[in-house]
């Protein structure tokens, strides 16, 4: 299965900090498109054990994107609890006298809002709660959130799969449709080309000698052979059919396939544009500029792909 780049997922545990205090842990982590994996963690003091751990996983499990996980702690209390349970007076007394020393020496500083005070480390009365639990529960969430993320992803993928495989369709019947029409495209412009040819050679030589017919048609039908070699786009067609059965190959298989469907959409795009540079009819010209359409619309869909 091939995974977009593009996903989001979110988890949760509670811990009991005890007296009536919970923390929630709360993980969110959402990914976007680059070209490398670009791994980003914001978390708080408590969980920053879980860190190096949750890099490891994220690194085993995938392998492009630009990845952000947004760890948050909420602290909530049961409706029982007093408020006089929670506090701690000793840390309030210390940091109320803190404040005012700091006031004293930088009046300008303001007051501690309400939520910076109830942040402060030891105002609110919790149980001893040890790095492993913070961790412990912290992976949790990270992992439940990582895996909600790769099935987002996935569920990008398989629709850009389904619209990979319409490009893919459409250009095959393109080729399909132009190929038969090649050795007619070619005998017509020949046949145009020698009729050019023999005007104007006729008649006139290097020296401004007359020169008959005959002796110059040996010459045009050689010059008008080689040139339908030039302009034969039926190599091309194969070509452009090879890598199109590389592309539907890759997607089959799934996986990480972002990095090998960019270099094959370069040589489809090769392909197309020789078939537009060898074009001598409004057929092969009209096939070339649709081609290359569903080419840049199938590089732009193979960007968002692990």
């Amino acid at each position: 299965m091939i995974e977009s780049m593009t996903g989001f997922g979110s988890a949760s545990r509670q811990l009991d900090l005890g007296g009536g205090v919970y923390a929630t842990v709360a993980v969110e982590c959402r990914s976007v498109n680059s070209r490398f994996l670009d791994l980003n963690i914001r978390s708080p003091e408590e969980c920053r054990s879980a860190e190096m751990p949750l890099r490891e996983l994220v690194t085993k499990q995938l392998g492009r994107g630009k990845v952000e996980f947004r760890i948050n702690v909420h602290r909530e209390t049961e409706a029982s609890t007093q408020s006089t349970d929670l506090l701690n007076s000793d840390s309030l007394k210390s940091l109320k006298a803190l404040e005012a020393a700091v006031l004293k020496e930088m009046p300008n500083a303001g007051n501690m809002r309400m939520g910076e005070i109830l942040r402060w480390p030891g105002v609110i009365n919790e149980k001893n709660v040890d790095d492993e639990l913070w961790r412990k529960l912290t992976l949790e969430a990270a992992t439940e959130a990582l895996t909600a993320l790769k099935v987002s992803r996935q569920g990008e993928g398989k629709a850009l799969l389904e619209i990979l495989m319409e490009r893919v369709n459409g250009i095959r019947v393109i080729v399909e449709q132009l190929k038969p029409l090649i050795p007619q495209i070619i005998a017509a412009h020949q046949a145009k080309l020698t009729e050019r040819l023999t005007e104007i050679l006729t008649g006139i030589d290097a020296q401004g000698q007359a020169v008959a017919k005959n002796d110059v048609s040996e010459r045009i039908k050689q010059e008008v052979v080689l040139y339908g070699v030039r302009i034969d786009v039926a190599e091309e067609l194969e070509r452009l059919k090879t890598h199109l059965d590389a592309v539907e190959s890759a997607l089959k298989k799934g996986g990480p396939v972002g990095k090998r469907l960019d270099f094959l959409m370069q040589e489809l795009n090769r392909e197309a544009n020789t078939l537009g540079s060898k074009s001598v009819s409004q057929e092969s010209s009209n096939a070339s500029i649709e081609v290359k359409l569903l080419i840049e619309q199938m590089r732009e869909q193979v960007q968002n792909l692990e």
